[in-house]
């Protein structure tokens, strides 16, 4: 509600801004802020391949090949995302709520994982801990590097799309049996570049 408005109201200010020192006479071209909008969505999708969807609740294809092995791939692309998710709270403080809310059935089937590779309580601890500095990393990390603060904008969009995509698949895909499928995301990339030349 808040923060697909706020990345392109900046967007909007920084067109009025251009116009007035260029005397109302600034240059006309497509906003790339879709297209970071779909390239998260595209990277989520890439996300989902290694962490098989627990970033929406449930994990696809969980089954005995997972025991006794640490889920690394799992671990990182959710820290990835949690990473990702916190840059925006950084201007949007309300975000941090929603964003915690999301992350509370991710921690139980990250810890779900750890206990069933075996690992002892005090590993699962540090593990489950360094996940979940992640997002306060991530709003951190945001306000005080001049290139992440420079490219806010971007990075916001970047983060619409990821939340836009886990969304839409608890909503229309909420059945286990749905999975990474390398055509459909061909075909996403294809629809995004239709999209832009149209």
């Amino acid at each position: 509600m808040h923060l697909l408005p706020e990345v392109y109201s900046i967007e909007a200010g920084e067109h009025a801004h251009e116009l007035h020192e260029h005397g109302g006479h600034a240059h006309n071209h497509n906003s790339p802020l879709g297209l970071f909008i779909m390239a998260g969505i595209i990277f989520q999708i890439i996300l989902e391949y290694f962490s098989k969807g627990a970033e929406h609740g449930h994990v696809h294809g969980q089954g005995h090949e997972h025991k006794d092995h640490m889920p690394w791939l799992l671990f990182i692309s959710l820290c990835i995302h949690a990473l990702m998710e916190g840059m925006p709270v950084n201007h949007q403080h309300d975000l941090a709520w929603g964003i915690a809310i999301h992350h509370f059935p991710i921690a139980i089937i990250l810890t779900a994982f750890f206990v069933n590779s075996g690992l002892n309580k005090t590993a699962i601890l540090l593990f489950m801990m360094a996940f979940a500095v992640m997002t306060p990393l991530g709003t951190l990390i945001s306000g005080h590097f001049d290139f992440l603060t420079q490219y806010y904008k971007e990075v916001s969009a970047i983060v619409v799309g990821i939340l836009f995509h886990i969304s839409s698949t608890i909503i229309f895909e909420s059945s286990e049996g749905h999975k990474f499928n390398m055509a459909k995301l061909l075909v996403i990339i294809l629809g995004v570049i239709l999209a832009y030349f149209i």
